[in-house]
């Protein structure tokens, strides 16, 4: 799959070009394993932004999904919302993340 274009950071740079396709060939060329619980992390946090209209701190997301953040740090190995955003075809979290 040929990707869309992605910035320095590897975040997409047109939103709309996302698909979970996209995303999971994202993850792929990184040799980032998502697995079905990071992948449905990725489909919450689309659902938070469209809901929303911007990308949650984590504190707001794990309680969003209903989840301990500890655990989901702790999942993610790393701040959760980069890879989550990233993978997601999101903007980039801005702040404490």
């Amino acid at each position: 799959m040929n990707l869309p274009d992605r910035d320095g950071d590897g975040y997409l740079t047109d939103m709309s070009a996302w698909t979970e396709d996209v995303g999971r060939a994202m993850a792929q060329a990184d040799n980032y394993e998502l697995d079905d619980v990071k992948w449905a992390h990725v489909l919450k946090a689309r659902a938070y932004y469209d809901e929303f209209g911007s990308v949650p701190p984590i504190r707001k997301f794990a309680k969003y999904i209903e989840e301990d953040q500890n655990a989901v740090f702790k999942l993610w190995m790393t701040g959760p919302m980069k890879p989550i955003t990233k993978y997601g075809g999101l903007p980039k979290p801005t702040g404490c993340v």
